[in-house]
């Protein structure tokens, strides 16, 4: 009978957190939390630029980003479905760009500003930003009825039925 060698190696992938924005908290609340390290990617000059044509330009991530909360980018400020929400977002002609979609939940956190209070965006880049649900493209990972949100009043993250009803931020990019 022929021998068997079992050779094994290991894999060592740094993966670089660069691209991953600083949450904006840098109050410290206990000894370790996200004020002690403000771990994310640093800038030397602004984070957002304010593209004159109703966008955003995120210097860290590299997304542009509707401007206003209740303008045509985010459907006037309107609540719809999910399904609906992923046909407005892939169909928007705006600023001159049709590649527009709707944020995955990566992408969309990122604009929150946890070190701020409500609405918890960064402002004055983001005004109008009602203090509402938002959808995202995530599908929950545990049930594909129901998609992934931010909850722009505090930062913290929704779960809701798919035909429910939330807002929309419209977004181009790689993204994150």
């Amino acid at each position: 009978m022929g021998s068997h060698r079992t050779i094994s190696a290991t894999f060592s992938i740094k993966i670089g957190y660069s691209m991953l924005p600083k949450t904006g908290q840098t109050t410290i609340y206990q000894t370790g939390d996200d004020g002690t390290y403000q771990m994310g990617a640093p800038r030397a000059g602004p984070r957002f630029t304010d593209l004159g044509d109703g966008t955003i330009r995120d210097e860290v991530t590299g997304l542009m980003w509707v401007k206003d909360g209740t303008g045509l980018g985010c459907k006037n400020g309107e609540e719809i479905t999910w399904t609906e929400a992923i046909t407005w977002a892939n169909g928007l002609d705006f600023a001159g760009y049709t590649d527009w979609r709707l944020p995955n939940i990566l992408e969309l956190i990122s604009i929150v500003n946890y070190g701020e209070g409500y609405p918890s965006v960064y402002n004055p880049y983001f005004p109008n930003t009602l203090l509402d649900r938002y959808w995202t493209a995530t599908t929950s990972p545990v049930i594909s009825s129901f998609a992934l949100g931010i909850i722009f009043q505090g930062g913290g993250m929704s779960l809701d039925r798919k035909t429910y009803v939330n807002r929309v931020r419209a977004v181009r990019g790689e993204g994150v």
